[in-house]
């Protein structure tokens, strides 16, 4: 009987200090800057790692989900991740479903208007062909007249577009971009030999190598920041307010140690550019 009591003491000491530790922890943004109340909700696509990724058994791992955690830790919010394809992402989050995209958005001025970007990491364009293949590429102009595979409404696809419509004012052939949803799906079109070469970004064609499933032939094409995207900017401005901490303590270089990713060179985060104009 004692034994039960003690047991049931140290419960109700437990639930006091966790409630006590919850009261204290006051959200650096007003509800009305949030879909729902206490909680940051964010779109992800985990088809690309080492950024986002579903691991074995099926739990979200990443740099972007852990550094996400890490900076919900210092707004004082819970992390909602919500799974989805890439191509809607922009319009959902205009169309206010959910309060920031999580997925390593590249910083474009059109997209800076759009929505509040706050940058956090640098990244950049490989192109890889199957380990079988026998073609060698040097430079993207070797694309010329190749079937190229790419992820859809991604920077990857615009910057391609762009250079290859350079690359046709130039008389050379055009390259035929097929698009598709994931990396995954790009991958197997590539080992179907449905494809003679793909493109990506540097850290998931760098995971893919280190898989022994494709063949790096160029790297750090159109390098530009990736930004985590809102719709409200308290919300953003309190997110670029905890990276800088994070980077102040070193939580922010351990984890680009860990998933091998490219740091900003900033000593500070903020949003970059104007945000919405209407």
């Amino acid at each position: 009987m004692r034994l039960l009591t003690t047991f049931s003491t140290l419960a109700v000491l437990i639930g006091l200090a966790g409630a006590a530790q919850a009261q204290s922890c006051t959200p650096k943004v007003p509800a009305s800057s949030l879909i729902e109340a206490g909680k940051w909700q964010m779109s992800i696509n985990p088809t690309l790692p080492p950024q986002q990724f579903v691991d074995d058994k099926g739990e979200l791992q990443g740099l972007n989900v852990e550094l996400a955690r890490e900076i919900a830790k210092r707004i004082c919010l819970e992390p909602v991740f919500l799974r989805m394809d890439f191509p809607p992402m922009i319009p959902a989050l205009r169309s206010g479903r959910f309060d920031a995209i999580n997925t390593g958005l590249f910083w474009t001025e059109e997209r800076s208007k759009m929505l509040y970007l706050v940058p956090y990491a640098i990244q950049a364009i490989s192109i890889y062909t199957d380990p079988a293949s026998p073609l060698k590429l040097e430079k993207f102009e070797d694309l010329a007249g190749r079937i190229v595979g790419v992820e859809s409404a991604t920077y990857t696809e615009r910057k391609a577009r762009e250079f290859n419509t350079e690359m046709v004012a130039k008389g050379l052939k055009g390259i035929d971009l097929r698009t598709f949803t994931t990396v995954t799906a790009t991958s197997a079109a590539l080992r179907a030999g449905q494809l003679e070469a793909a493109l990506n970004i540097n850290e998931t064609a760098n995971s893919l190598e280190q898989r022994g499933i494709a063949k790096i032939w160029v790297r750090d094409i159109a390098g530009t920041d990736i930004t985590f995207a809102f719709r409200d900017k308290l919300l953003a401005q309190a997110v670029a307010d905890a990276l800088t901490a994070i980077r102040a303590d070193g939580t922010y270089d351990k984890l680009f140690e860990k998933f091998g990713m490219t740091r900003l060179k900033a000593p500070a985060f903020a949003i970059r550019g104007d945000g919405p104009t209407n």
